[in-house]
């Protein structure tokens, strides 16, 4: 079974921007840092833009910012703007009636699910774009050093 990378990818793109600061990012910029298509990128923005997590403008100078302080979008927010409830889900067609697990698998499993949600939020609640900037630092300051004080490259177009 796959699992859904639209998470990560909407922390990446939120992630971005917070390091940005005010300056506005194209979906080109975004997507080459994404490492996926523009368009895709243009797609999770009108969805983080319906949660209130970024503002877009169009035009030569346009492109997309935080809607908020780093400090005030919990990784809850992101993962609310762009996952289905739930981590995961019940078999896709009824189990069989004249089973005795299969007729009641689904009230347990539905219990499990609850508390299983109820971990993740609380834990994604607790993290912020913020948070996420600060524990990226370092990484990218290690890096830099290994690469005898290269520049990071953010995004091609803002040199």
């Amino acid at each position: 079974m796959s699992t859904s990378s639209r998470f990560a990818v909407a922390v990446h793109v939120l992630t971005l921007m917070a390091w940005a600061d005010e300056e506005p990012l194209k979906s080109e910029q975004v997507a080459e840092s994404v490492q996926t298509n523009p368009v895709v990128i243009r797609r999770m923005l009108c969805e983080l833009a319906e949660a209130n997590l970024v503002i877009s403008q169009t035009g030569a100078m346009g492109g997309s910012k935080l809607a908020r302080d780093p400090g005030s979008i919990t990784l809850l927010d992101i993962y609310q703007a762009v996952e289905s409830p739930g981590v995961f889900s019940l078999h896709r067609h009824p189990p069989s009636p004249h089973c005795p697990v299969g007729v009641n698998i689904g009230t347990v499993l539905n219990e499990v699910l609850d508390e299983v949600d109820s971990a993740v939020a609380k834990v994604l609640r607790n993290i912020t774009v913020k948070d996420v900037v600060s524990r990226l630092r370092p990484c990218v300051a290690s890096a830099n050093g290994k690469r005898k004080g290269a520049r990071l490259q953010m995004v091609s177009a803002r040199t």
